[in-house]
């Protein structure tokens, strides 16, 4: 097993000494592996992830946040504080697989925040990310297989779904999103793409 710690970048950012924007913002470390020979890659890879966002937060959400706050004050509407977080989960951690997915929230005004999932399926061994059709066996029509079993499952519950959701699962669907679990592959798709917002992000073991 792989010994992964984590590593977070916080801070609050102020404006005519008013919080505007605060972000947290968690990544994956490898400080321990049998496969050291792609532990650099992987810590590398994931920290990127973290300081590009951690960029993003303190240059370009902060100009908007700054320019809403005086858009706001100078109007009289509610002064609202810029949200970013980034939070990891290793959900597959054995002999030279390592899979993880990330959620990205960000809230810049309105009802609510959005929430963007990314994943990775690490081969540690031979240091690459594992394509998804890599876990079919070489099955063709494997895609056939997936498509039938997350139908399935949305049909126990389709209330929590829109009503077009077979059409929909064809083309919002992802190959990259997936990440390994000890039972099965997990596919999943972002907020809107197959279900409302109140529905999170849906998941599906194939």
């Amino acid at each position: 097993m792989n010994h992964i710690e984590t590593i977070k970048l916080e801070k609050d950012l102020f404006y005519k000494k008013a919080l505007i924007l605060k972000y947290s913002i968690s990544y994956p470390k490898i400080t321990y592996s049998d496969y050291s020979n792609c532990m650099e890659c992987f810590n590398l890879y994931n920290e990127s992830i973290a300081l590009n966002l951690q960029r993003r937060a303190e240059n370009e959400l902060f100009t908007e946040a700054k320019e809403l706050y005086d858009f706001n004050s100078s109007n009289g509407y509610p002064l609202m504080t810029y949200e970013v977080m980034l939070d990891f989960n290793i959900t597959y951690n054995f002999d030279n697989l390592l899979s993880l997915y990330y959620d990205e929230y960000i809230f810049s005004g309105g009802a609510h925040g959005n929430t963007i999932r990314s994943s990775q399926n690490w081969d540690l061994l031979n240091c690459y990310q594992v394509p998804f059709y890599c876990f079919w066996n070489n099955n063709p029509y494997f895609l056939i297989d997936v498509f039938k079993s997350i139908n399935r499952q949305i049909a126990e519950n389709p209330e929590y779904f829109f009503d077009n959701y077979c059409e929909l699962v064809l083309e919002t669907f992802n190959p990259e999103s997936y990440y390994i679990t000890p039972n099965c592959l997990t596919v999943f798709f972002q907020q809107y793409d197959i279900a409302p917002y109140s529905s999170g992000i849906q998941t599906f073991c194939v």
